[in-house]
């Protein structure tokens, strides 16, 4: 294997026990359409238990004024594909902490959830809610012991938040790329890999 290809395509992953509030970044390799260049956040996580996870990074062609009447400001709001379970569903991840209640804390200052009809209340108000709050469609799950037999075929790298200032900053393949490079050099030859390999 040459240098190059040793870069390009060889998956050694430094291996992270992962924990509630810990980042799940996809391989580049993975094509699966909700996780394809996906960074995940681990609401729930318990080892060889059943687990919850919101994809963080993945558009929807939603605003949050089109799935909820009550909304008076912020129409244009983005809403994300937090995964391909419950779709019927709207998730919420914040900052907001006991302003919130009912909402439960996933770690430090980051929660999940709480009463629907403040966080509504509190996006009608004049707050600026960039950076605050994120809205998705549906989660990500795994059966007891099936994202621990993903980590041991080198699916996922495990991360941490290492900002919570920009984790709701950005989206799509450049969110990916960047918590890619904030993982060190060892991963330096996962940028190489486009979103779509056609484009290779």
């Amino acid at each position: 294997m040459t240098e190059i290809d040793s870069l390009l395509f060889k998956i050694d992953i430094n291996k992270q026990s992962p924990c509630q509030g810990s980042l799940l970044i996809s391989e580049p390799f993975l094509q699966e359409d909700y996780f394809c260049h996906s960074v995940i956040c681990l609401v729930n996580y318990e080892p060889n238990k059943n687990t919850m996870g919101i994809v963080l990074n993945k558009p929807t062609p939603y605003s949050l004024g089109s799935l909820v009447k009550q909304l008076k400001n912020n129409l244009y709001t983005p809403v994300y594909c937090g995964g391909p379970l419950s779709c019927d569903r709207l998730y919420y991840i914040h900052f907001l902490g006991d302003i919130i209640p009912d909402s439960r804390k996933i770690v430090d200052d980051l929660f999940i959830g709480g009463d629907f009809n403040t966080v509504i209340d509190y996006v009608n108000s004049t707050h600026n809610i960039d950076n605050k709050i994120r809205f998705f469609i549906g989660y990500s799950g795994w059966d007891s012991g099936q994202l621990e037999e993903e980590l041991q075929h080198n699916v996922w790298a495990v991360s941490k938040i290492t900002d919570t200032n920009n984790l709701f900053n950005g989206a799509g393949d450049k969110y990916w790329h960047n918590h890619v490079k904030e993982m060190g050099d060892e991963f330096r030859g996962w940028l190489y890999h486009p979103e779509n390999p056609q484009m290779n």
